[in-house]
C-alpha cells in the first residue's frame, strides 16, 4: 500500500464537485510517475472511534507536479483535507 494524502476539492471559479478531490503521493513529483497509479482503488478512513471507511478510485492526473483525481463513493468531509489516505 502506498501513503497519499488529502489535498482540496476539485473546483472552479463557482463551482465545487463534493465528491472529487486531488491527492499527492510522497515520491510523486511529475506527470509520469502519477501515471502509473491511474485506475487504482483508494480508501480514506476517519480519525474518529467510529473509523468510517470511504472508497475512492484514481481517475487521472491533475497538472504536471503528480497530483492525482480521486472519485469516491461519496463526498468527504471537509475536515478530510490533509489527512492521509491508502492507494491499494
Amino acid at each position: 500500500m502506498v501513503e497519499a494524502r488529502v489535498i482540496q476539492f476539485r473546483q472552479g471559479r463557482k463551482t465545487q464537485k463534493p465528491r472529487h478531490f486531488l491527492i499527492e503521493i510522497d515520491g510523486c513529483d511529475n506527470r509520469e510517475k502519477a501515471d502509473k497509479y491511474k485506475a487504482k482503488d483508494v480508501v480514506w478512513t476517519s480519525a474518529g472511534k467510529n473509523k468510517i471507511e470511504i472508497k475512492g478510485k484514481i481517475a487521472a492526473g491533475h497538472g504536471n507536479n503528480g497530483v492525482l483525481r480521486v472519485i469516491f463513493e461519496k463526498g468527504l468531509p471537509g475536515q478530510a483535507i490533509g489527512t492521509p489516505l491508502e492507494i491499494k
